[in-house]
């Protein structure tokens, strides 16, 4: 449906994003008769919200949702998401938010097919991992190189491997994969890591992993298509020399970023750029605006937290247009 440029289309609920907590929003939403429109992504090549259906979209194997004794396909749970949302009535666009004005009521949300106004607007613009930042990792994507360990592990059975990182998630992650490496390399640029002391001496104690502080991935090598990665050039930070490692696998463990990019100057954030909600809710400073799953959430990250914020994050919406119409 396309209206004139002037008079933008105005919904009751916006939902920007599609994951597990967008969609279970939408569900909720929907089911509410709000008529929910929800801005799914992947209209144009804007980053962050390129990839509709969020982080699960990167996952091939979900073991770990409710409901799925034998396990999910990440890609293809999302697809049930979005056909149960869709069902109860929710419009999904399929495009990238660019701007949002939330100085009033109602909120104006510009994306790349056009704008929309709404009275209540939900963020579930979600998490993306960082990168190294390294033109070989970016061309290994997929070839060797992941950034989810219990998402692609058992795919590199009888492999070396490295991860790269230093904090809880990198000591998880090489652990991990010791049930599937013959060998894990953990690379970190300081010589202290920002693991908590438990997590730092398992590492220590597994025959399997190897700790190298004071180095980082210079270079991904390998081939294209296959046999993908086959090692890597590794710098040490001190004295600069580098030397070159067999692997067969890279796995990135240096954090995630939420995308908040677009809320920055405008909403609460913590210093990473999470979003800030008040205590026991999705409410975020500004009344009507709601925030849920990975962009307002560092501690747990999982589809289905990400899911249950979704959830309130509907509700909270529809007793706020309750009280506000």
């Amino acid at each position: 449906m396309t209206t004139p440029e002037h008079i933008p289309e105005h919904v009751k609920v916006c939902i920007i994003g599609s994951g597990p907590a967008g969609y279970t929003a939408a569900i909720y939403a929907a089911r509410a008769n709000l008529e929910p429109t929800l801005f799914e992504g992947g209209g144009a090549a804007i980053e962050p919200f390129t990839l509709p259906g969020g982080q699960l979209m990167i996952t091939t194997e979900v073991e770990n949702y409710p409901g799925f004794p034998n396990g999910v396909q990440g890609p293809g749970l999302m697809d049930l998401f979005k056909a149960q949302a869709q069902r109860f009535g929710t419009r999904v666009r399929t495009a990238d938010v660019t701007a949002v004005d939330l100085s009033v009521r109602p909120f104006r949300v510009t994306a790349s097919d056009g704008t929309i106004v709404a009275e209540s607007l939900i963020i579930s613009t979600g998490a993306s991992a960082k990168w190294i930042g390294l033109p070989s990792e970016k061309k290994f994507q997929n070839y060797g190189v992941s950034a989810c360990a219990t998402c692609d592990g058992a795919l590199f059975k009888g492999r070396d491997l490295v991860v790269v990182g230093g904090g809880d998630t990198a000591m998880e992650e090489a652990t991990f994969l010791t049930r599937f490496a013959t060998k894990v390399i953990l690379v970190h640029r300081r010589d202290e890591f920002r693991a908590s002391r438990i997590m730092v001496d398992r590492a220590r104690l597994n025959p399997k992993i190897e700790l190298m502080t004071n180095t980082v991935v210079e270079e991904i090598l390998g081939d294209l298509p296959k046999p993908g990665v086959t090692g890597v050039r590794l710098r040490d930070t001190r004295h600069h020399s580098t030397r070159e490692i067999k692997a067969g696998g890279v796995f990135v463990a240096i954090g995630h970023e939420p995308n908040s990019q677009l809320f920055r100057g405008v909403l609460d954030m913590d210093p990473n750029g999470y979003l800030l909600t008040k205590p026991g809710s999705t409410a975020t400073k500004i009344p009507g605006v709601f925030a849920c799953g990975d962009v307002a959430d560092h501690k747990y990250r999982q589809a289905v937290t990400a899911a249950g914020t979704g959830c309130m994050a509907a509700i909270d919406a529809e007793r706020f247009l309750a009280h506000h119409h």
